[in-house]
């Protein structure tokens, strides 16, 4: 299981926790509350599993991609990990801090 993944379960284990409090409420204000949590954690888990499957794409290509260039040339570790780094900035919109 990816880091991704696992936090999707924690995400879902922490929204379904909310929607159990919800129902052990009777006072209006505490059921909404946990409501809008539980809506909240299904926004994030929502979020994440796209996102799960842009990476999971994302990485597949990029393997493909790896192994046709170490088939061409002679890469050294050090090469494919400057490789790797560009594509991921380049595929996940990182910022240089």
């Amino acid at each position: 299981m990816t880091p991704l993944q696992e936090f999707i379960e924690v995400l879902k284990i922490n929204r379904d926790t909310a929607f159990e409090k919800e129902k052990l409420y009777e006072d209006l204000v505490l059921t909404e509350y946990y409501e809008g949590r539980a809506k909240a954690f299904e926004d994030a888990i929502s979020f994440a599993e796209a996102y799960s499957e842009k990476e999971v794409s994302t990485l597949m290509w990029f393997a493909a991609y790896v192994a046709g260039e170490l088939c061409e040339k002679d890469i050294s570790l050090g090469e494919m990990r400057v490789l790797a780094e560009g594509y991921y900035n380049k595929a996940f919109n990182t910022k240089e801090k």
